[in-house]
């Protein structure tokens, strides 16, 4: 997955596009976008091997920035969804038929 998503351009790493060969080191910044959540992090360190996600987690650290910026769309999603209006109840046969008529515009 990771690979694919270095080589579909949602991970840039100091602000630069990347290779999906390209190593990573601590210090560097990565900016990484997934659908609608887009993360910067920066790294602390680098194992050695694969370990569990427990581990993986102390290995970078996630900036207050970014946080923020996906806590504020999380806020605005919510609030655009709870705006809409949602409809009383399913339509009946009639309402479909009037529905059907409204987006059949040629007849």
């Amino acid at each position: 997955m990771a690979s694919r998503a270095v080589t579909g351009g949602h991970v840039h790493v100091n602000g630069s596009r990347v290779k999906a060969a390209r190593p990573v080191k601590a210090g560097d910044r990565l900016h990484i976008r997934r659908g609608e959540q887009e993360f910067t992090i920066i790294v602390q360190a680098i194992s050695g091997k694969r370990g569990p996600a427990s581990i993986a987690v102390t290995l970078y650290e996630e900036t207050g920035e970014s946080i923020a910026a996906r806590e504020a769309a999380r806020e605005e999603r919510r609030l655009i969804h709870a705006a809409a209006a949602r409809p009383e109840r399913r339509p009946d046969k009639r309402d479909r038929r009037k529905i059907r008529k409204f987006l059949r515009k040629d007849e």
